[in-house]
């Protein structure tokens, strides 16, 4: 119902809107002049031609009005004036130039000129009327005219302040979108390490020790091959879930399905199948109510990359996955007992070195929880162990502990 109500107003103003000013100047000057004009023609005296002459001075200065009001306003004041002067009965009722240059002023001038300007106006207003309805008459037209013109002057300032926000608006809409594109560049990023990172260490783990046992024990080799491929298509399938939401523009939105904690299992026995014994201990509900999706996919690729990081680099043959509940917090601990971290300057390298241990920081950091990773117990073998908060009161508990 508004947008109807103004759009006559708006139609109007796209009408006019290719029209250069000086146009619309100078057709609002002849229409002054042909005032003036008729007001010296109806006079009950005959006029001399320069009477007439006089009269179109005033409204000759008003094409360029907008550039300098000013000026305008002096020179066709000074003509209006003269006139007044030498015949003051041809003075119009209505002088449209005085109107026009008193609103100009009002709308463009500096406040300083403004102001001076309403001062000298209401007393030549006072001072060169010859009534006291003339006076009462000039002053209510020109100090009209002046209060229409700081309205305009406002109205057109706030108009560029609102346009200034829009910018500004519109400045903050493209660089949110630029952060949110770069955050979603660095989660796919991190999916796509941890899926092809673990995939592919079992496969080239399974790849070298199927050669060893193809003649011994052949059906322990066709285990192994299987393990492979089923590593190979697991990988697609995570892969898929990724790469879903990169469709082409137009297309229909879509979210890639996160990990659940419910897939560990299978993730362990594909780690099983590269030959570490591992052990699960999953109680995710020790507790009432759903666990968050967030939580969940970050328990599952925190364990995922350290069974990964356990499977290429520690030389352990055991390892041990523990996800529960604690109060309001989800422990993730993968612990092995490979190598292990044998020097302090090791251990600060493999915490941010590599890629993985740096993705399981920000994944624990970005549910509001924290991570660490480092010697197991009597610094034997490796321990990844993370706190994960379930809601806003236990955020706080997790990273306070």
């Amino acid at each position: 119902m508004d947008e109807d109500r103004f759009a006559p107003g708006r139609a109007w103003r796209a009408r006019f809107a290719g029209v250069s000013p000086y146009v619309l100047d100078t057709l609002l000057a002849v229409g002054s002049a042909g005032v003036s004009f008729w007001a010296v023609y109806h006079d009950d005296v005959t006029r001399p031609w320069w009477v007439y002459l006089l009269a179109l001075g005033t409204a000759l200065p008003l094409p360029w009005r907008r550039r300098a009001p000013l000026a305008v306003m002096a020179v066709s004041g000074g003509v209006s004036a003269v006139l007044s002067v030498v015949a003051h009965p041809v003075m119009p009722q209505l002088p449209l130039y005085a109107v026009v240059t008193v609103y100009t002023v009002a709308e463009r001038a500096p406040d300083r000129q403004r102001w001076a300007v309403l001062a000298v106006v209401v007393a030549a207003n006072v001072v060169g009327t010859h009534s006291l309805n003339g006076m009462l008459f000039s002053l209510l037209t020109s100090v009209g005219a002046f209060v229409f013109g700081s309205l305009v002057r406002e109205l057109r300032r706030l108009a560029q302040v609102e346009a200034e926000r829009a910018r500004e608006a519109g400045r903050r809409a493209a660089s949110d979108a630029a952060r949110a594109v770069a955050q979603e560049r660095g989660r796919i990023a991190r999916e796509m390490h941890d899926i092809l990172a673990h995939a592919v260490s079992l496969m080239v783990i399974q790849a070298e020790a199927g050669p060893l046992v193809v003649h011994k024990d052949p059906e322990r080799a066709i285990r192994t091959f299987d393990t492979i491929a089923d590593s190979g298509r697991d990988a697609m399938v995570q892969l898929r879930r990724v790469l879903g939401v990169l469709k082409e523009d137009g297309a229909a939105p879509e979210l890639a399905p996160q990990p659940r904690l419910a897939e560990l299992a299978g993730l362990v026995e594909r780690v099983r199948g590269a030959g570490l014994r591992v052990e699960l201990e999953l109680d995710p509900e020790g507790s009432p109510g759903p666990l968050p999706a967030d939580v969940e996919a970050a328990a599952y690729r925190i364990v995922q990359e350290a069974l990964t990081n356990t499977v290429k680099h520690a030389g352990a043959d055991r390892a041990a996955v523990r996800v529960v509940r604690s109060g309001g917090v989800l422990e993730v601990v993968v612990s092995d007992n490979g190598r292990g971290v044998r020097r302090p300057a090791d251990r600060a390298a493999d915490w941010s070195g590599g890629r993985g241990l740096v993705g399981i920081r920000e994944r624990a950091a970005a549910c509001g929880g924290r991570a660490e990773a480092g010697p197991g117990p009597e610094g034997n073998g490796f321990l990844v162990s993370a706190r994960l908060p379930l809601g806003e009161g236990a955020s706080r508990e997790g990273v306070g502990r």
